[in-house]
């Protein structure tokens, strides 16, 4: 990979960090409220079918900020990948990544029809 793209690629996944970050922010604060609403005194007289849809809620956003945390995991080793000059080399096969896939997926170890 050339500078020129290491660069581009570098600007786009720190960008895509910083808004990944955001969002991991965001789901805690909302997973943090769940968790001090059920020890909150004022929900003792709540149907217990709402305790469900609290619970539901609290797994969506648990599962929301596993994904995030996945997801900021691997920007994290792209921009890694830049630093050690492997960015845009497929982990299995060592033959370069499609540009245009890099392009679509920053963050992608391997070609579409690379098989592990």
């Amino acid at each position: 990979m050339t500078d020129i793209d290491a660069d581009e690629a570098r600007r786009r996944l720190l960008a895509e960090r910083e808004r990944v970050q955001g969002l991991i922010e965001g789901v805690r604060g909302e997973v943090d409220g769940t968790d001090q609403d059920q020890g909150d005194l004022a929900h003792y007289d709540q149907h217990p079918a709402d305790y469900g849809s609290e619970t539901f809620e609290r797994e969506k956003d648990l599962s929301i900020l596993e994904r995030l945390e996945h997801e900021l995991a691997e920007i994290e080793a792209a921009l890694q990948r830049i630093d050690e000059g492997t960015y845009g080399i497929d982990e299995v096969t060592g033959e370069p990544i499609d540009p245009e896939r890099l392009d679509a997926v920053p963050t992608a170890r391997t070609n579409v029809d690379t098989r592990p």
